[in-house]
């Protein structure tokens, strides 16, 4: 039984990236919200372009200041987006706005609060250094630097960044494609109209993976619940294969009579790295790669990958901390992000309730994490059974009691993992 830290670097180092240069595609600046960078983005505009105020004042030249004292205010001014072709005549200032464009001879802007207008002059009410609030071109980024490196998950920050730059489109790697399967003979579709007949019971796995497919950046293929069958087991797994990066089957995998998937990817050639790990809930998780294997939609030119094969727990709560432990990152790291995405982010909290684990596995314990005062506060919920969906609802963090640590006494500080 592989640990928690030993089954992670296991399947972060079976992940590949995808390769920048055939797997990319150029899309529209708009549209790119969250999506990885393929490539470096540079700039052939200095940031800011020119010389600018930062303030309403009046622009001058700081040497005029300290020769003749008051400065004559000259008949123009300048508004953002304006600017003027003579240079500034010695001794005068003149009046600009924020953003505006400094006349040439103009080096030191003054707030229209700092002054006093007599007559046609300006009266400085305090001394000011030279160079007060002026914009200078380059300031904030230099022309042919690099503005967004290759494997930034794009913000809004960045988009607009972008948008100042002139990036219409941009060039991100695309989006993994990852099938998902739900596997037992009680499931019974959502899309079924038929009342639910007694040991049914609805494929929520399927939606609930499919949206943390999506949330962590990945295309999800829905392909249904599949029996408990040998050869519809198998059936469903080529099919997958034949169309996904990742494959994701819930249920299955631990070690009961109907627990075929193991015996099938074995069958099939596949390579199993990991079987079980010291996680509750989520200790009966499958590993395996399909070495050999290459997505039917890539081209001939693309490099070939090994498809990862991960075999969650059919429990609805083991199969989602499983996807937030082990598959978000391998879905990050797959899709070209920064190693920073790969691994989850833990915080310290303090917990409103005694926490309790039996201490021999890893336990992650779900609930709702708020902020109180400046400090994290862990709100756990009343309920730990793995099959009780209802207790995760608006889980957004998991408590985490290392092996050998059995207790957390209320008001204590516990390691939170963020969901």
């Amino acid at each position: 039984m592989h640990s928690v830290s030993s089954a992670e670097s296991t399947i972060l180092n079976l992940i590949q990236p995808f390769d920048a240069e055939t797997n990319r595609e150029q899309i529209e600046l708009i549209q790119a919200l969250g999506r990885i960078l393929a490539e470096d983005i540079k700039s052939e505009l200095d940031f800011p372009h020119w010389d600018n105020s930062a303030m309403d004042g009046y622009a001058f030249r700081h040497t005029d200041l300290e020769e003749v004292g008051k400065l004559a205010i000259a008949s123009q001014d300048i508004p953002a987006g304006a600017t003027i072709a003579q240079p500034l005549a010695k001794g005068e200032c003149i009046r600009i706005f924020t953003g505006g464009m400094l006349p040439e001879g103009a080096d030191t802007v003054v707030m229209q609060e700092d002054v006093e207008v007599i007559g046609e002059y300006l009266q400085l009410k305090a001394p000011i250094a030279k160079g007060e609030y002026v914009r200078h071109q380059g300031e904030f980024y230099r022309s042919g630097a690099t503005l967004l490196t290759k494997g930034t998950k794009l913000t809004a920050t960045d988009i607009g960044a972008l948008a100042a730059a002139r990036c219409q489109t941009v060039s991100v790697y695309r989006l993994p494609k990852v099938a998902i399967f739900s596997t037992g003979n009680e499931l019974v579709s959502l899309a079924s109209r038929e009342p639910l007949k007694l040991g049914e019971i609805v494929d929520s796995n399927q939606y609930a993976l499919a949206a943390l497919v999506t949330q962590s950046g990945g295309i999800p293929l829905l392909m249904g619940a599949v029996p408990d069958r040998q050869e519809s087991l198998r059936s469903a797994i080529e099919t997958a294969i034949a169309s996904a990066d990742l494959i994701i089957s819930s249920g299955g995998v631990s070690v009961g009579d109907y627990d075929y998937i193991e015996r099938i990817l074995a069958e099939m050639e596949a390579e199993i790295h990991v079987q079980s790990v010291g996680i509750k809930p989520g200790k009966p998780l499958t590993v395996a790669t399909f070495s050999s294997c290459l997505d039917s939609s890539l081209t001939a030119s693309d490099t070939k990958h090994p498809q990862l094969y991960f075999g969650v727990p059919g429990n609805p709560v083991s199969a989602m901390v499983s996807f937030w432990r082990f598959i978000r990152g391998a879905i990050a790291k797959l899709g070209g992000s920064d190693a920073s995405s790969w691994y989850p982010q833990f915080i310290l909290a303090q917990t409103t309730k005694d926490l309790h684990a039996q201490g021999r596995r890893e336990t992650y314990l779900w609930g709702h994490l708020t902020q109180d005062a400046g400090r994290a506060i862990f709100q756990p919920v009343e309920n730990y059974s793995s099959g009780n969906l209802i207790s995760v609802t608006g889980t957004n963090a998991l408590a985490v009691l290392k092996v050998n640590q059995t207790y957390v006494p209320e008001g204590e500080v516990v390691l939170v993992m963020l969901v």
